[in-house]
């Protein structure tokens, strides 16, 4: 599906510099937790796309992507003044790194990774599956969700450091796929962390984001 125009639902902040884009579903759209859409708009005479991975549990009538604002950045600023009625362009979905009715699901999360934590966390719930979240970022997003998924049953651990003990002695313990999502250094601390909890990071479902913003 390609350049297919929706119309914004809703845009709200979730956290610092981060808001959840609810967009109207495209006719035909076949999404899963997990995948990711590539968004597209004309800024300032430029048409600009960028990827972004579902963020909610199902797309039915609508989908939610979450968007870390970076105030240089060229398309997030933008979407993050949107306005209900407002449309951008959708294409996708992409990537085979998502949720297929696992059991259990183990989803190791880093910075914007949290997006598709919280979209797998709450559909494997509805589908009673067991759900661990392992969340690192210094200045949490999506806060509300998180503890609504624990209040639910779901083990939840927001961390500064994916390789802390805690961590590493959760994912030892947990069982179902994992899952993996976030910038490359994200992606090495947690393929270290699972080595360390005895876990094979190669059957993790994995979701490389690229290098993080400022990297070279």
């Amino acid at each position: 599906m390609d350049g297919t125009e929706v119309a914004v639902r809703g845009v709200e902040s979730v956290g610092t510099d981060t808001v959840a884009l609810t967009l109207e579903t495209p006719e035909g759209f076949d999404a899963r937790p997990g995948q990711f859409v590539q968004l597209a708009a004309t800024v300032d005479g430029e048409e600009i796309t960028r990827h972004y991975t579902l963020s909610s549990p199902d797309a039915e009538e609508t989908f939610e992507t979450t968007v870390e604002v970076d105030p240089e950045g060229s398309l997030s600023p933008y979407l993050a003044d949107l306005e209900p009625g407002d449309a951008v362009s959708v294409a996708g979905p992409f990537g085979d790194a998502y949720y297929e009715d696992e059991d259990g699901v183990v989803v190791l999360a880093g910075g914007p990774g949290v997006g598709p934590a919280v979209g797998i966390g709450e559909r494997a719930l509805e589908d009673g599956a067991a759900v661990t979240v392992v969340y690192e970022d210094d200045d949490p997003v999506h806060e509300d969700r998180l503890a609504a998924l624990a209040d639910a049953g779901a083990t939840v651990v927001v961390t500064d450091d994916v390789s802390d003990q805690e961590v590493v002695s959760v994912l030892a313990e947990a069982s179902g796929q994992f899952f993996v999502y976030g910038f490359a250094d994200f992606l090495d601390r947690a393929n270290a962390a699972l080595d360390a909890a005895d876990r094979d990071a190669a059957d993790a479902k994995t979701e490389n984001f690229g290098p993080a913003p400022g990297d070279d």
